[in-house]
């Protein structure tokens, strides 16, 4: 036998040339000209300022040296000092008490609340009907919290508040929920409901698009009613994007929402309105310690990694794909 011939069984596999880096990006120059202005703004605005996370671990005089970089660098070091006031300070509980309080209802009620309209949404045999009903679900995510906070004012408030007084007529009292910190946590809630679940549905409704139309006609020829195909074949099919949402929603966990919070806050209602993103603008914006303000929020992110590492772990143990 000759050295030329192949030995028997084997199969001869032609060497496929890779193409060179350069050549790559040139083929594909206008993704990677696209991709240029995403990249700018996460290196700009994300990862450049973490330069600033050292004075979480100094005593940081903004008017040390003759420069910003120089404040920086000649700022006093005290190393675990501020996260020691930080987490044995007054504030501390009630803070994590109320944050956790606020995002876990908004996990609770939130999360589920767009896929429950995604998915009726989906059941409309009307497209005119389900576009129309989609454009008015849409519209109070475009609304700023200073107009929601201005509504619900206009709505509730005790002395010529529509809905207030509505209650109060039929059921003979009506609560305070601008004032009593008892109804503080309600409200966000209910606010965070109406402005953001309809805009939630987006990445649900785009998911439920790329269902198999032939298992829904597949389970009708063996009977099954709307309800059964909901729950067998709509759910698992979404399961995946739920699961990665799931994910990223308990990422922001601690995440409660400055601006929203911000704008129902009063005197009689602080002692449930008081989170760490409130209490990281006061002690940093306006009494000016921000060495004490940056190590709340790497607090604040490093909480956050590892709910999402960890979330991300046990999705990938239940078989699922995960984030990455």
């Amino acid at each position: 036998m000759g050295k030329s011939k192949v030995a028997a069984g084997s199969v001869a596999v032609p060497k496929r040339n890779k193409a060179s880096l350069g050549t790559h990006i040139m083929a594909h120059r206008w993704l990677y000209i696209m991709l240029i202005p995403g990249l700018l703004y996460y290196i700009i605005f994300h990862y450049v300022p973490m330069f600033g996370i050292i004075i979480a671990f100094e005593n940081f005089n903004p008017m040390v040296g003759n420069s910003p970089i120089e404040a920086y660098i000649q700022s006093p070091w005290v190393g675990l000092a501020q996260f020691q006031k930080f987490f044995g300070g007054p504030d501390f509980m009630r803070l994590l008490k109320n944050t956790l309080g606020i995002s876990v209802l908004n996990l609770v009620i939130g999360f589920p609340a767009p896929i429950i309209l995604a998915l009726f949404l989906n059941e409309l045999r009307s497209q005119t009907y389900k576009r129309v009903a989609q454009t008015f679900v849409y519209v109070p995510h475009f609304i700023s919290w200073v107009i929601v906070g201005s509504l619900t004012y206009q709505l509730f408030n005790i002395s010529d508040g529509f809905v207030y007084h509505t209650i109060e007529s039929i059921f003979g009292s009506a609560p305070d929920i601008l004032s009593k910190p008892q109804y503080f946590k309600g409200m966000i809630v209910g606010q965070g409901l109406w402005k953001e679940t309809g805009y939630g549905t987006i990445v649900f409704l785009a998911a439920l698009s790329g269902v198999d139309t032939e298992l829904y006609e597949a389970a009708r020829v063996d009977g099954a009613g709307r309800w059964r195909l909901m729950w067998h074949i709509t759910l698992p099919a979404i399961r995946g994007t739920i699961v990665i949402m799931l994910i990223m929603r308990v990422g922001a966990l601690l995440n409660t929402g400055y601006e929203q919070i911000f704008m129902m806050e009063n005197d009689l209602n602080r002692s449930a309105a008081q989170v760490f993103d409130t209490y990281i603008y006061r002690v940093g914006i306006k009494q000016g310690q921000y060495s004490l303000a940056t190590a709340a929020g790497l607090f604040k992110s490093i909480v956050s990694m590892i709910l999402v590492l960890g979330t991300n772990w046990i999705a990938k143990r239940c078989g699922e794909s995960g984030l990455y």
